[in-house]
C-alpha cells in the first residue's frame, strides 16, 4: 500500500466540500415542509437534521459500496479523474441552489464521476448496468412511488380523521407526528447521501493505492464525510427550503406528515437493497402527491417543471464539466491546480451573486419575495437602455409615477 500523495489530499478535501454542499443543499428534503408549516422554527429544525444525518451516515456503507466498486472500473482510474468528477458535482450544486431549484446531488456526483471516466477511459470503464438498475430506474421509480403512496395516505388521512382534523389536539399530534417524520428523512439522508462520499474518497483511496480494491470505507472515511454532511445540512439551504416548503405546494400539518413519512420510507427501503436513490426525487414526489391528497389542494407545475428540467440535465451537465476538468489534468500538475483556482473562483462568484437576494432563516416563508436571484442576475448583465429607447422608458415610468384620477370621476 502507498502513502498519501498531495492529489490524494486534494480529492479527499474536495469530495468533502461536496459533501458540504450536499448538506445545504438537500436540508429541504428532510425540513421544508416541516418549517413551511410552523411544526419547527427554522434554526431549531436544521439542527434536528443535522445531528440525524451524521447518525445516519454509521448506519451503512451498502451505497457507497455501489459507487466505490460497482458504478465505474477501478483499474486506470486516476485520483485525477476523481477530482474533475468533483468538480463538476460542485458546481451543478451551487448553481442549482442559487436558483433555488432542488436537484439531485447524488445524479450530480455520479454524472461527474461518469464524464470523467469517460474522458480518460473510455465509455467501456463505466459499468451500464449498474448505472441503469441501481441509479436511473430509481430516479423514475422514486417520485413515482413516493408521490403514489402520499397522494393515497394523504387521502385516507382526511377522510379518516374529518369528524376532528381540525381540533386543536389532531394538529398537535400531526404536528409531532410530521417531526418525527422529518427526522427519519435526516436519518435515512445520512444513511443514503453520506455514503455517497464515503464512496468516492474510497475509490479515490483504492485508485491511490492506499486501500487494496474491494475495501469498504475506513471508520474516519465515514466520520469525515458524516461530519461534512451534518455542517452543511446546519447552515440550511434556504432557498432550496422556500421553493420546496412554499413553491411547489402549500401544505397542511397532516400533509407534512404524510410526505415525510412516505419519502423516509422510501429512502431507508433503498439504502438497505444499496440503490443510489435521490433524497431529493422520493421527497419532491411525495410532496407532490400529498399536496394532491387534500380536496382543492394544488401543485404548482411551473415549479415543478422547472425541477424536472433540472433533474434530467444533472447527470449530462455534470458529466461535461466532469470531462472538461478531465481533460485539463492530463496536462500535469498546472491543469489540476488550475482547475482547482477555477472552482474556487467560481463558488465565490456563485456565493456573491446569491448576496443580492439574500433568503435566510427570518424570510424563508416570505412566498411573496423573489425565491431566486435569476431576475436579479438578468438585470445586474442586461445594459441600460440609450438614445430613443432611454426616453420611451423615462416617459413611461413618469406616465406610471402620475397621479391616477380618482375613480368618482
Amino acid at each position: 500500500m502507498e502513502s498519501f500523495s498531495l492529489i490524494l489530499a486534494v480529492v479527499v478535501v474536495t469530495a468533502l466540500a461536496f459533501d458540504f454542499t450536499n448538506g445545504f443543499h438537500d436540508t429541504a428534503n428532510a425540513m421544508a415542509t416541516t418549517i413551511s408549516t410552523g411544526a419547527m422554527r427554522p434554526k431549531v429544525a436544521v439542527a434536528m437534521s443535522a445531528t440525524l444525518n451524521l447518525v445516519g451516515a454509521f448506519l451503512s456503507v451498502e451505497v457507497a459500496n455501489t459507487i466505490s466498486k460497482g458504478l465505474v472500473d477501478e483499474s486506470g482510474i486516476r485520483p485525477e479523474v476523481i477530482f474533475a468528477a468533483l468538480v463538476g458535482a460542485i458546481l451543478w450544486n451551487l448553481l442549482t441552489w442559487l436558483v433555488g431549484l432542488p436537484s439531485s446531488s447524488s445524479h450530480a456526483l455520479m454524472g461527474g464521476l461518469i464524464g470523467a471516466t469517460i474522458a480518460t477511459a473510455g465509455t467501456g470503464a463505466v459499468h451500464t448496468g449498474v448505472l441503469v438498475t441501481k441509479v436511473v430506474i430509481p430516479a423514475v421509480a422514486a417520485p413515482l412511488v413516493a408521490g403514489v403512496a402520499a397522494l393515497i395516505a394523504a387521502r385516507f388521512t382526511y377522510v379518516a380523521g374529518r369528524s376532528g382534523a381540525d381540533t386543536r389536539a389532531a394538529r398537535k399530534g400531526y404536528r409531532t407526528g410530521q417531526i418525527a417524520s422529518a427526522g427519519l428523512v435526516s436519518l435515512a439522508h445520512g444513511t443514503g447521501d453520506a455514503q455517497k462520499t464515503m464512496g468516492i474518497v474510497t475509490l479515490a483511496l483504492v485508485t491511490g493505492g492506499v486501500l487494496a480494491p474491494g475495501s469498504n470505507p475506513p471508520t474516519w472515511v465515514i466520520l469525515s464525510a458524516g461530519l461534512a454532511m451534518a455542517l452543511g445540512t446546519y447552515i440550511g439551504g434556504w432557498r432550496i427550503i422556500r421553493t420546496m416548503g412554499k413553491g411547489l405546494t402549500e401544505l397542511q400539518p397532516q400533509q407534512g406528515f404524510v410526505a415525510q413519512t412516505s419519502a423516509a420510507t422510501v429512502l431507508l427501503a433503498s439504502s438497505h437493497l444499496g440503490f443510489s436513490l435521490s433524497t431529493t426525487h422520493a421527497v419532491t414526489g411525495s410532496v407532490m402527491g400529498a399536496g394532491l391528497g387534500r380536496k382543492g389542494g394544488v401543485v404548482r407545475w411551473s415549479t415543478a417543471t422547472r425541477m424536472l428540467v433540472a433533474w434530467v440535465l444533472t447527470l449530462p451537465a455534470a458529466a461535461l464539466v466532469g470531462a472538461g476538468a478531465e481533460k485539463v489534468t492530463e496536462i500535469g500538475d498546472a491543469g489540476t491546480a488550475a482547475i482547482a483556482v477555477l472552482l474556487v473562483a467560481a463558488s465565490t462568484a456563485i456565493w456573491l451573486v446569491s448576496r443580492r437576494q439574500v433568503v435566510n432563516a427570518d424570510n424563508v416563508n416570505d412566498v411573496d419575495e423573489p425565491a431566486g436571484v435569476v431576475t436579479t442576475a438578468i438585470t445586474a448583465v442586461t445594459p441600460p437602455p440609450t438614445g430613443a429607447a432611454a426616453t420611451a422608458t423615462a416617459e413611461a415610468v413618469t406616465a406610471e409615477a402620475a397621479p391616477k384620477p380618482s375613480a368618482a370621476f
